[in-house]
């Protein structure tokens, strides 16, 4: 089984290389936002960033830094499939997943301005925000020394491959379709 997992920015296009992943390759999504959204859900708090921020937090600090993705990873194991396991926010994410061996971290970036116009038009639960709040958000979730806490920066150097979406999904498509090969 060859697992993928995705890093990156807010809003920079990971759902865009799941997709094609998907629907071009066959591998099966595994979500880390999916899994904090119906935890969020089942202990009824609001569906926004700040509570998946927080609950993504508070998991990691209750069992260990890589739990969210350790249970996704389980159950791509029981589906014996190539599989994406979307939205590595922490190193200890990345770690636990490279540890099971057959793993590749791809990082997708863009150009900031660009991510905020992709945010608003997918219209999403967590995306009602302003530009300030959305540079804010970032900003919170891009450096922190607790392992428990989200570290993008740090998860995007240790990718394997990095993606840069400033242009048309083509463009993106085949820069994906160049690392598939070297994969």
């Amino acid at each position: 089984m060859l697992c993928i997992g995705i890093t990156g920015t807010l809003g920079a296009g990971k759902g865009t290389v799941v997709e094609y992943l998907e629907k071009n390759r066959g591998f099966k999504h595994f979500s880390v936002r999916n899994f904090l959204l119906e935890t969020i859900r089942k202990e009824g708090l609001p569906e926004n960033r700040d509570s998946m921020f927080l609950t993504g937090n508070r998991l990691r600090k209750e069992f260990c830094p890589s739990y969210v993705v350790d249970c996704l990873y389980e159950q791509a194991a029981e589906s014996n499939q190539d599989c994406i396991i979307e939205s590595i926010r922490t190193p200890g994410e990345a770690i636990s997943l490279r540890s099971k061996g057959n793993f590749h971290l791809l990082a997708v970036d863009a150009d900031q301005k660009l991510r905020y116009d992709r945010i608003v038009e997918r219209k999403s639960e967590t995306d009602h925000v302003s530009f300030t709040t959305f540079s804010e958000n970032e900003e919170r979730e891009m450096t922190s020394a607790d392992p428990n806490q989200q570290n993008i920066r740090e998860c995007i150097r240790m990718a394997d491959f990095v993606l840069t979406n400033d242009g048309s999904r083509e463009e993106l498509f085949a820069q994906l379709e160049e690392i598939l090969k070297k994969i």
